[in-house]
């Protein structure tokens, strides 16, 4: 008798991911891939969300995994689709995000064949998997059903690491693509409705001798400082108590979410310009968790050659660009800096060093919000503050790669209860627009928002494709200078005759109208103080809405340069 193995893979996949947890998929329509795409529809444990783009499929399920930290699924069909998901799955392995990324395929007699929609998919991705695995065409044979949820719950396994990262499974069908009505292979799962294999993940915990040598080196160093950057995973309490135990002060890109506590310093960008203050307060150690700061001149001065470094990092992810770290520490870096405070549990009476770094902040922070709130045009650097200021606790911000991650470094104050997002895996603008969506259907603890350029938005227009429609909320405040704005800062500037072709590339569309034409609510501010305002009540009001901020991108240059020039006569003084 013949049995329909196809429509049994696809369903015993499928389950085997709802049993481990996953509850989000995006796919792309195509034919090849209907099985799969059949039996993510049949099964209600895990939403569906559909998109024309498969780009922007392959960056709404990175966007939900970013926030939930549970993979995600994206699904498409053979042929170029499967290339398109190559952006959001490089994102991934180099973020650590994990993500089931699945191809559709034909099947073997097809390929090299002039077949339509076919391409080579075998390791289509190189080694920014994880896991690569092509089961095969699906067929009825003994003992296949445990094959079938083997690899489908090696692939949850294999994206979540350590390190999390994507995992491709290419998956080839013969046709008929659609049920048969045929007796399905038997393909049964655990009886208890547990996974096929459950994974369990054990953190990396320091040694005594590890947590001996961090507080030995730390003592002997009163001048030190904590440096944390995206991908962190030390907590916003830890960090605090290691740098109370240490008497240094914390120096905190906002996405690392560690921009929070009485050590933290908002304005060391601005502080480090000052050469005086720079050369005065260079470090004799520096603890540095998750990837550098984004800020050129933190990493120029406070991380430069001749400071005594130490990375920690889980993963043994080698994130030292400037190859300058002295230590490479690969043990789970919450635990590290709580075992090290523990054993500095006698924090130094009084350090001079911390008091200093705290009064030049304080300074520095008066300076540049009393020239910030002077200024009722709109400027990039006071929108970055304000957002952040904003949003209610529990609120989760993403924050765009190019001018806006740099200025929301530049001008944040430190908060608690914020969660920070950004595709800093590779630092691209491409998909942020889906990342955000993807981001708003896996968050349940409050608002998301998004800050990030008129390119940005541009580039991902397709993003907004269907959003009026997918039951999210989400609000985009998009800096809109019509062009990219980030280039009026490098040496290209100052090649005039090509630069607005080459670099600045105006787009002069109104966003607005380009809002409008996916259904979507856009206000334009003209003001810097409505800028908060507008941002509340689209918070509100719910759905997906866009607050427009025109600003002038030569302008832009020049009020950094009256913000850096404020703080260094404020510290002059």
């Amino acid at each position: 008798m013949s049995r329909d193995a196809t429509t049994a893979f696809a369903r015993a996949l499928v389950d085997e991911w709802a049993r481990a947890g996953i509850t989000e998929a995006c796919l792309a329509p195509g034919s090849r891939s209907a099985p799969i795409a059949l039996a993510l529809a049949a099964d209600d444990r895990i939403r569906v969300d559909v998109h024309l783009d498969e780009r922007s499929a392959s960056f709404f399920a990175l966007g939900a995994a970013k926030a939930s930290g549970h993979p995600a699924i994206v699904l498409c069909t053979s042929g170029t689709a499967a290339a398109h998901f190559h952006a959001a799955v490089l994102e991934a392995h180099h973020a650590r995000v994990p993500l089931l990324a699945c191809t559709a395929d034909r099947p073997p007699e097809l390929r090299d064949t002039g077949a339509g929609q076919t391409i080579d998919q075998q390791n289509l991705y190189g080694d920014a998997v994880r896991w690569f695995c092509d089961p095969g065409v699906p067929e009825d044979r003994r003992g296949v059903g445990a094959a079938w949820r083997s690899v489908a719950a090696r692939a949850v396994a294999e994206s979540l690491g350590p390190p999390a990262g994507p995992v491709h499974l290419n998956l080839p069908f013969r046709e008929p693509l659609v049920p048969t009505g045929e007796p399905l292979v038997d393909a049964p799962g655990r009886a208890d409705g547990r996974p096929w294999t459950e994974f369990t993940q054990a953190r990396r915990l320091p040694d005594e001798a590890t947590v001996e040598r961090l507080a030995s080196a730390v003592r002997a160093a009163p001048r030190g400082l904590l440096v944390a950057g995206w991908g962190t995973g030390v907590q916003p309490a830890t960090a605090a108590r290691f740098a109370r135990a240490a008497g240094w002060p914390v120096l905190a890109d906002p996405i690392s979410g560690l921009r929070t506590g009485e050590h933290a310093i908002s304005a060391y960008d601005a502080l480090l310009r000052v050469p005086a203050f720079a050369e005065e307060h260079r470090p004799d150690l520096v603890v540095r968790v998750g990837a550098p700061p984004t800020s050129k001149v933190t990493n120029a001065v406070a991380l430069a050659a001749d400071v005594p470094q130490v990375l920690v990092d889980p993963d043994r992810a080698w994130l030292d660009p400037g190859r300058v770290a002295a230590e490479a520490v690969a043990v789970d870096d919450d635990a590290l800096l709580a075992a090290g405070a523990d054993r500095l549990d006698r924090p130094p009476a009084r350090s001079e060093w911390l008091d200093r770094w705290l009064a030049a902040d304080r300074t520095a922070r008066r300076a540049l919000d009393e020239l910030l709130d002077g200024w009722e045009e709109p400027f990039e650097g006071r929108v970055a503050r304000d957002v952040p200021d904003a949003l209610p606790a529990g609120a989760t911000l993403l924050v765009a790669s190019s001018m806006p991650v740099r200025d929301v470094e530049s001008f944040a104050r430190s908060r608690a209860g914020l969660r920070f997002l950004a595709n800093r895996g590779v630092n691209g603008i491409d998909g942020f627009v889906s990342t955000v969506l993807g981001a708003a259907v896996a968050t349940s603890t409050g608002p998301v928002v998004s800050l990030l350029g008129d390119l940005c938005l541009v580039h991902d227009a397709n993003g907004l494709l269907g959003a009026v429609d997918r039951g999210v909320d989400a609000t985009f405040v998009v800096l809109d200078n019509n062009g990219g704005g980030i280039f009026s800062f490098l040496p290209q500037a100052e090649l005039p005759e090509h630069f607005e072709a080459l670099f600045g590339t105006p787009h002069g569309l109104d966003l607005t109208a380009l809002a409008a034409t996916h259904g979507l609510a856009a206000e334009r501010v003209e003001k810097a103080s409505e800028v908060v305002p507008t941002l509340d009540a689209a918070i509100a009001a719910g759905g997906v809405r866009l607050v427009i901020v025109p600003t002038d991108r030569a302008d832009n240059v020049d009020r950094h340069r009256q913000a850096a020039d404020a703080v260094e006569r404020a510290i002059s003084r």
